[in-house]
């Protein structure tokens, strides 16, 4: 059977070209670089995760334009009973962003301080007084942004598939890295073709045509992470068509050859690629853009049996368009490593009856706007040669084939060229911190997913899931009366709510102190001691309500350990106020104290579950989820995180 415009179902036209990449070693990123981190890389897509070598800030900085002081030196100030610190024993002048001196704790704003001189009246330079005279009381560590406030040395600042931004760069930057590794570029040739072109900006005559096609589909190109390159013109001859791909060949990974791809006597591009490789097939039941040609062609001179694919690409400009949209950019994402595009859909009216091919997939340009409380959407003009309707379309409505037209009046889905206010694709997760959502993360963006935590503690997360705020909670709280994990917290605060309850993690809690352990800490016991500063958890996290118990049940009054109050909100957060010595200890997990270097002293062994609504149980974003819960890669990259045991992970505790 000939393939020459023999229209296929476009199903079977992608199904084609995998195969044949697949069969020539390319269904697959096509390489990795390494390059020093510039404005350059902006677009560029991660080959590999991003994990902090460096904690941002790296030391206690200022945030207040002030003076660094002792906190407890400011203790009773009042404005009737004020407080006079000598300057440079008690207080050092600093700018935002300076260093903290080792013994201060505190920066009090300069607008906060009289500045006196030496006889205690108005000193004349502001920054640089023999005393300063305070009127109010500062708490440990105000105005200051402690070491690890942003990004804590170890953790996940972004996953591999992820395309860069400017902020990206930054965040990389600050974590210790001087080059990044991406995914390599792939170099893509634009052939035009036809005797009626002529090149941009020069005078037309009638019958000439300005070739454009090249610089959309090279935008088109830039805009989806490859590299185009454009070529020159070449003429309608056969022979010289034959050439310039097999230069093309040589140099590219793609080519797209443009124009061509019909039946007519000029019409030279499924002849091209069937002499120089396999024609896999010429035309596929899409409108407009039918006329598509696709094959493998060699490259001499390289690997025996080295392929190099081939898109012929209609000259019409609106089919170029939307065959790059079809089958280019889906194949630049598979080669850079990034989810393919997926537009947004929204239902809407249409307003006038659209009459389309039945045989054809018919993609029909539309404009949308919000009519009397509806949505609705008018079509544009239809010509594969109308540039300007692609250029003022919102979104496009595909009417499959087998359907002859849709009456005005009926709703339809319109894939929006505009950007998504909804992320479909996210998974929100809002409760206890665990370091094991870093790894799920990873593994969720491999599969086209984005894993956005808050750490607000698990009872924040079962509220969060009662105010329909989350697609899951992490939470462990213990039941002091039954030693059960989650299930009372779970019934008290989603009375309502049917969920799963699933065991993700066993776990291992103790005390992190510093290397060498130099206060000899060895249990709860010693954090009322008078040396000790403790860094506790956040109200309403699972380890602070594990504290609470055992501090309970040894009859410690927690009023008496110093740093209870001082709160932070993830595991190594703790253990970032450890090992800047902002705290002697903190109760965390073992991986988070090994994550900085730091020592650790077992106590407690405890359950970590994910709590899931059932209504979310079977949404496409977490499901996979689940399988990861049995996936041996995952699991193990889990199981090495020490101090966790995956024996339990993925066994239901509580069915919908």
């Amino acid at each position: 059977m000939s393939v020459y415009l023999h229209d296929i179902p476009l199903p079977e036209a992608q199904q084609r070209i995998r195969a044949a990449l697949q069969g020539a070693n390319l269904w697959r990123i096509l390489g990795v670089e390494t390059l020093p981190l510039s404005e350059d890389l902006v677009g560029r897509v991660t080959a590999e995760p991003v994990w902090a070598r460096l904690s941002s800030p790296h030391y206690h900085s200022a945030a207040m334009d002030g003076f660094a002081i002792r906190a407890e030196d400011t203790d009773g100030a009042m404005p009737t009973a004020p407080v006079t610190l000598p300057v440079g024993s008690h207080a050092v002048y600093v700018d935002t962003g300076d260093v903290l001196p080792e013994w201060a704790n505190a920066v009090v704003p300069i607008e906060n301080v009289e500045a006196l001189d030496q006889e205690g009246r108005p000193a004349e330079n502001p920054r640089h007084p023999s005393m300063i005279r305070l009127r109010a009381a500062l708490p440990p560590w105000s105005h200051v942004r402690p070491m690890g406030e942003d990004i804590v040395a170890t953790q996940l600042v972004l996953p591999a598939g992820h395309v860069l931004r400017p902020v990206d760069l930054g965040a990389i930057a600050a974590c210790g890295y001087t080059h990044v590794v991406v995914t390599r570029k792939p170099r893509v040739a634009i052939i035009p073709t036809g005797d009626e072109l002529v090149p941009i900006g020069t005078p037309v005559k009638p019958g000439d045509i300005i070739e454009f096609n090249s610089l959309v589909l090279a935008a088109q190109v830039a805009s989806w992470g490859g590299e185009p390159v454009r070529y020159p013109i070449t003429p309608d001859d056969e022979d010289a068509i034959l050439e310039r791909v097999r230069e093309a060949a040589q140099e590219s990974d793609l080519i797209l050859l443009n124009a061509g791809s019909s039946a007519g006597s000029e019409d030279f591009s499924a002849r091209v690629v069937e002499r120089l490789g396999d024609l896999i097939f010429h035309g596929v039941a899409v409108r407009p853009g039918h006329p598509v040609v696709f094959g493998m062609v060699g490259r001499s001179g390289g690997a025996v049996g080295a392929k190099v694919p081939i898109l012929g690409v209609p000259g019409y400009p609106v089919s170029a368009a939307l065959t790059g949209e079809i089958f280019v950019e889906p194949l630049l994402a598979l080669w850079t490593g990034r989810p393919a595009s997926e537009p947004e859909e929204i239902e809407a009216v249409l307003t006038r009856k659209i009459t389309s091919p039945a045989g054809d997939e018919d993609y029909v340009r539309v404009v949308i706007g919000e009519v009397g409380g509806r949505i609705v959407v008018a079509p544009l003009a239809r010509g594969a040669g109308v540039i300007t309707s692609l250029v003022r379309a919102d979104g496009i409505l595909v009417i499959p084939s087998g359907i002859q037209g849709i009456e005005a009046g009926q709703k339809v889905r319109v894939r929006l060229y505009t950007s998504s206010r909804v992320l479909s694709r996210t998974v929100f997760a809002i409760g206890s911190h665990d370091m094991s959502l870093d790894l799920l993360a990873q593994f969720l963006a491999e599969r086209g997913l984005r894993l956005v935590s808050a750490n607000v503690g698990s009872l924040g997360g079962l509220i969060a899931l009662r105010r329909g705020e989350a697609h899951l909670a992490g939470s462990h709280l213990l039941d002091p009366e039954t030693g059960i994990y989650n299930l009372r917290y779970v019934r008290q605060y989603l009375p309502n709510e049917n969920v799963r309850i699933v065991r993700w993690v066993e776990r291992e809690q103790g005390l992190i102190v510093r290397p060498g352990n130099p206060k000899g800490i060895r249990g709860l016991e010693d954090l009322v001691r008078p040396d000790v500063m403790f860094v506790n958890r956040q109200r309403g996290a699972g380890t602070r309500v594990l504290l609470d118990y055992h501090l309970s049940l040894k009859g410690l009054n927690p009023e008496t350990i110093r740093g209870y109050q001082q709160e932070e909100y993830t595991h190594l957060s703790v253990a970032a106020a450890v090992a800047s010595g902002r705290a002697d200890c903190g109760l965390g997990v073992t991986a988070a104290a090994k994550a900085l270097d730091l020592d650790f002293i077992p106590l407690f062994h405890e359950a970590y579950d994910l709590v899931i609504p059932c209504k979310y149980v079977e949404d496409e974003r977490i499901k996979p989820i689940f399988e990861l819960m049995h996936e041996p890669r995952f699991r193990q990259a889990v199981g090495q995180l020490p101090g966790y045991d995956i024996g339990q992970m993925g066994t239901i505790v509580q069915e919908c």
